[in-house]
This record gives C-alpha cells, sequence and structure tokens, in this order.
C-alpha cells in the first residue's frame, strides 16, 4: 500500500530542517533523517507532495516517525464515501434527539437502545429522525452497544458517534479524506465543550482542559506520543480493519484498546483538530469526579491487554536519575543533576555528528527533556501516585516541599497553556480534583486486579536521536 498522487504532507510543527536541508531532526522518538540531494529537492519548504514512488516512500517514512502529517485540505474525498452513524445510547432520549438533528439527511444511522430503563423516549427520538433502532435485552456496554451496531453495517465506513455528542456538517466529510491514505484505519475529531457560555466552574474547567480534547495541533495517534489515544465519543473507521471491533469485556478504555490494536497490525490512526465534535461536558461535581474516576479505572484492564504500553510515566535512565538528585533536595543535588545533563548532552551530540552545530542542537534536546522528565515526575507526585504522596507529606518535609512545587507548578503552566476562562484559584482546585479522582481510578483497578503494572514507570534505554539507516531509506532518498 503506498500513498496516491497528489497527497501532501506538512513537516510537524517540532520536526526542525537542520544544516540547510540536508537533515531533519523531530518525531516521535526523536531521531535524525539525513536527505540526499534527491530527497532534498522533493521538499517543497516545509511541505511534501507525491508526485512519485520516491516521494511516497519519503512521505510514508515521515508519517510513520511522527515528523510530519497530511494537509487534510489537499486530500481527496474516497472513492466510495459511504458510511453509516451508529449510535450507542441508554436513555438520554433528549441528547440523542439533539444528536440526531445534526446528522445529515440521507445519511444511514443505527440507534443501539443498550437496555434503557426508560425505552420508549429512546425510540421515539429514533424514529422521529427515520432512524434504524436496535434495542438490546440486556446492558452490554458501549463497546458491546457500538459492536451489536457495527454487525448491520453494510457501507465501507462506520461512525460511531455518542449520544451526548453534537456533529459538525464538515466534521465526517473531512475525517473521510484522511482515508486517501491505504494504511489509515481509524479518523477521530478533537472534542470540544457543547456550551460556550458555561454555567458552573467544573464546565468552564472541562472546555479548557477536558480529558477527550487532545489539543489543537494534528498527530498520529500511537502509544508512547504526545497523543496515545483517541476516544470513541467521535469516530471514524473502514469497516474491512474493525474486524471484530470493540472488546466486549471492556466497559471503559475500550476504544483506547481497539487503537493500540489497529496500531500493533500496522495500521494508522489519525487526530484532526481541523474539525470538531461538540461533547456535553457533566456540570456537577459529583457527576464530574465520578466520570474523572471512571476513567481511571481503565488503567489496569489496558495493562493486561498492553503492558508494553500502559505506564504512568516513561522515562531514560538518565532523566531517571536527573529528577530522582533533584527530588532527594541535598546540597549535591544541584551539582548532580547538572552534571547529569552535561553527560547526556555529550551524548546527543556525539549521535548528531555530521550536522553543523552538534552541541545547539543537543543541548536544546537535553532540555527539552530534562522538563519531560520533570512534568512526569510531578504527575506521579500529584496524580497516579498521591496515596503514597500524602503518606509521604505526613512524614518528610521533602516530600512536602516536593508536592507543593510540582502541584503549584502544574498548575501555572497548564493553567497559561489551557487559556482557560476561569479563574487560577478555581482552575487550581478543579485540576488537584481531576488528579485525585484519576488516581483513586487507577489505585482501584489495580487493587481489583492485583496488579501494580499501571503504577509502575517504564524506564527506556534512548538518550537522544535515533540514526535513519538502512538500505531501503536510501533508496527512498534518505542517507544513513
Amino acid at each position: 500500500m503506498t500513498l496516491p498522487l497528489g497527497f501532501v504532507v506538512e513537516l510537524d510543527r517540532h520536526t526542525r530542517v537542520v544544516d540547510d536541508g540536508r537533515a531533519l531532526l523531530g518525531g516521535f522518538p526523536t531521531r535524525l533523517l539525513r536527505l540526499t540531494p534527491r530527497a532534498r529537492r522533493l521538499l517543497v519548504g516545509r511541505m511534501l507532495p507525491v508526485r512519485d514512488a520516491a516521494s511516497a516512500f519519503l512521505a510514508d517514512r515521515l508519517l510513520d516517525t511522527g515528523m510530519a502529517h497530511p494537509v487534510v485540505d489537499s486530500l481527496p474525498a474516497p472513492p466510495d464515501p459511504r458510511h453509516t452513524v451508529v449510535v450507542p445510547v441508554r436513555d438520554r432520549p433528549r441528547q440523542l434527539d439533539r444528536l440526531l438533528g445534526s446528522i445529515g439527511a440521507g445519511t444511514p444511522v443505527i440507534v443501539v437502545d443498550d437496555a434503557s430503563r426508560h425505552p420508549a423516549p429512546v425510540a421515539a427520538a429514533a424514529a422521529r429522525h427515520g432512524a434504524r433502532l436496535v434495542p438490546l435485552k440486556t446492558n452490554v456496554g458501549p463497546a458491546g452497544a457500538r459492536n451489536a451496531g457495527l454487525r448491520l453495517v453494510a457501507t465501507p465506513y462506520v461512525v460511531f458517534v455518542d449520544s451526548d455528542i453534537v456533529l459538525d456538517p464538515d466534521t465526517v466529510p473531512t475525517l473521510l479524506r484522511h482515508f486517501a491514505d491505504p494504511r489509515v484505519a481509524m479518523a477521530v475529531p478533537r472534542i470540544t465543550g457543547l456550551s460556550t457560555a458555561a454555567t458552573t466552574w467544573i464546565e468552564r474547567y472541562e472546555n479548557a482542559r477536558s480529558s477527550l480534547d487532545l489539543g489543537a495541533h494534528p498527530a498520529s495517534v500511537r502509544p508512547g506520543t504526545p497523543v496515545s489515544w483517541a476516544s470513541s465519543a467521535c469516530l471514524v473507521a473502514r469497516v474491512d480493519a474493525l474486524k471484530a471491533g470493540f472488546d466486549e469485556g471492556m466497559r471503559v478504555g475500550e476504544d483506547v484498546d481497539l487503537c493500540w490494536r489497529l496500531i500493533e497490525a500496522g495500521r494508522r490512526v489519525r487526530y484532526e483538530p481541523a474539525v470538531r465534535a461538540a461533547h456535553e461536558h457533566r456540570v456537577r461535581v459529583g457527576d464530574w469526579l465520578l466520570r474523572k474516576a471512571v476513567y481511571g479505572t481503565g488503567a489496569q484492564p489496558l495493562a493486561r491487554r498492553h503492558p508494553q504500553y500502559v505506564a504512568p510515566a516513561v522515562l531514560a535512565p538518565w532523566s531517571t536519575a536527573f529528577a530522582a538528585a533533584l527530588l532527594a533536595q541535598r546540597r549535591w543535588s544541584v551539582p548532580v543533576a547538572g552534571a547529569v545533563l552535561g553527560v547526556v548532552t555529550v551524548r546527543i551530540a556525539r549521535k548528531l555528528d555530521g550536522t553543523r552545530h552538534p552541541y545547539r542542537l543537543a543541548t536544546r534536546l537535553a532540555a527539552h527533556g530534562s522538563l519531560g522528565a520533570l512534568a512526569q515526575t510531578s504527575a506521579l507526585l500529584t496524580r497516579h501516585w498521591w496515596p503514597l504522596t500524602a503518606v509521604g507529606c505526613t512524614a518528610s518535609r521533602r516530600v512536602r516541599r516536593a508536592a507543593a512545587v510540582a502541584a503549584l507548578a502544574d498548575i501555572a503552566l497548564e493553567y497559561r497553556r489551557d487559556q482557560a476562562t476561569l479563574d487560577p484559584l478555581r482552575y487550581g482546585v478543579a485540576r488537584r480534583l481531576d488528579d485525585l479522582a484519576y488516581g483513586a481510578g487507577v489505585w482501584l483497578s489495580a487493587l481489583k486486579g492485583r496488579s501494580t503494572t499501571a503504577l509502575r514507570p517504564r524506564v527506556v534505554r534512548r538518550d537522544g536521536p535515533v540514526p535513519v539507516s538502512g538500505k531501503r531509506a536510501a533508496s527512498a532518498g534518505t542517507t544513513p
């Protein structure tokens, strides 16, 4: 499977053009891709249009590494764009009616009633919009309800949408364009808040920091990257790629599991924030906290199915030593942390040997790595390991200092990044409650599963850029 002619990719915002176009530095994990003169001519600024086999191979390589993303406006619609919308629902007739009204006329819709307590209003809403109703006698959960609808789909594509979503007219047509890439199995939009005039402080926080909102930048969904999963609140997928569909043994996290199984099968999952689906966030504190905790309970089932992907933090040996030295809060902490950073900078620079400014690039990469290590350590203290942190605070002044710094720094950095329409105090309270509820769910699932897999950080042996090598790379216009 190769990318079609006319397919266009654009370099990721974090991908750096090095040495006047002789190499590219970026991706996840960070790597250095050296370009031959032939490969350099394929790039038009930061764009790469597919014009022949060589440009198709290079574009495919850039997509695989996360160094570039498709320019969705340039992609053609699939030859057969027919799709069926599947809506799993339990009660919520008002939300269902609103969703069905946002779906374009002429689109086949299957509403799967997952054993509603009051089925008549659900049936009436489906009938009002001409949707096919599939009533289930027993409650099987979101995964089972989606699969019941999937078995009835006769179109090439399926759109799964939760009942508390409202679709924009261009959301599905735009996502379908991603399937011009034959390896794409699934595409998802950005999930945003339904109401811009939020009525409660929790709703304003969710509009800025929803667990379902994966950010403003396009991404390839892959474990270990900034966008490591995608929500099933709204997704478009190839029917033939889904096979058995969702794991019906999972009541939560089934969307993450499906993403990871598709990726393990060699398929791609795209996140496209250029289009959006509006979600009705929970606005009551109790409901909101319960939902956050429920999200956390998916950690252990995912760890059992994908132990190589689930970890509260992923650190290199050097970043582990760097963070540990600072957490020790001794006189030697800063000198030791500085020495670790200096050593890793030299090691990265050696991997960048042959570039024009290896130490300048290595310093930047080491600095980013150290900030990432501190951010993950902060998340361990305030989110994933907060029960241990709470116990430690009762006995250690150093733990109290570390927890206070982590909590306040996290609020300060994230508040500015999220551009929240909420004052810093209430944003900070919501942020900490969010972490406490999610972390409680993770610990509950770990205790229930009698496993610490979901709580253990993973240490990976990687210090810096991964150099690209091999004959296939050279044949596509890159050199080792």
